[in-house]
């Protein structure tokens, strides 16, 4: 009977939940890689026989409890892009991104491989987005311990509030200002507090919130009903708003 009271029963309810979360990953990335199947056949061949030839991105990736994976995706930009002009920063209009490949990220096609990962029990549809270990280290040390207490997702509560990320870093730099200090000083601290959120209301229901809120950013990038779904979601800065970072004042950077 104390099994299943306090942390016991906390522990056990966890438990409960990440295997069924593992279970719908499974499931529904092997049958998405099949009915995907000749989408991703067709995509691959356009890559292939244009541009640079390159059909896959791979890149190494921070993942569960801090272990390093390797993510997939279709290829979007120039094959040298990382030492390129903003090298692991992308801006809005970034001339590194191939014709095709522009396309790819704006419907998000480029991240179909990802299911594969999912598949393998790398990441999952939703958690937080896994980062490079550059920027992963722009976090504080608390979010570092907590934000990758489960699997890293397709996409997440971070990806769907930062929509508008590339925008705001284009904008940054139009005025003047380093993107990465705004990365530094504003968009990690905030994006921090929104996986940590995460990770202490994560249930089924919330994971399928949040792919439902995914294909609605989509459609209407401006939406702000992700705020009006989960109303105890941290605030958002101001400045991270292109309204906001076009009139803060410089010196405020």
């Amino acid at each position: 009977m104390f099994a299943r009271h306090g942390k016991y029963y906390n522990a056990d309810r966890k438990n409960t939940a990440m295997t069924a979360k593992r279970v719908f990953d499974v499931v529904t990335s092997f049958c998405g890689l099949l009915i995907l199947s000749p989408l991703l056949l067709l995509i691959s061949l356009i890559l292939r026989f244009s541009g640079e030839g390159e059909v896959l991105y791979f890149q190494e990736r921070v993942g569960l409890d801090g272990r390093p994976f390797r993510i997939w995706k279709f290829a979007s930009m120039l094959k040298d892009s990382p030492n390129i002009g903003s090298k692991t920063m992308t801006l809005r209009g970034d001339p590194r991104i191939t014709r095709i490949g522009r396309y790819l990220r704006i419907t998000k096609i480029n991240e179909l491989p990802q299911l594969i990962n999912v598949l393998r029990g790398e990441m999952s549809f939703v958690g937080a987005r896994p980062l490079p270990r550059t920027s992963f280290e722009r976090y504080s040390d608390e979010v570092k311990r907590r934000i990758y207490s489960t699997p890293p997702g397709i996409t997440g509560i971070g990806a769907i509030v930062f929509r508008d990320e590339e925008e705001l870093l284009t904008v940054s730099r139009a005025r003047g200002v380093d993107p990465q200090e705004l990365l530094t000083k504003y968009i990690y601290p905030y994006k921090g507090q929104l996986e940590v959120w995460y990770q202490r209301n994560a249930s089924f229901s919330v994971d399928m919130a949040i792919l439902v809120l995914t294909f609605w950013q989509i459609a209407f990038p401006r939406s702000d009903l992700v705020f009006r779904i989960f109303k105890n979601l941290p605030e958002r800065p101001r400045v991270l708003t292109v309204e906001g970072l076009q009139a803060i004042p410089l010196e405020q950077f």
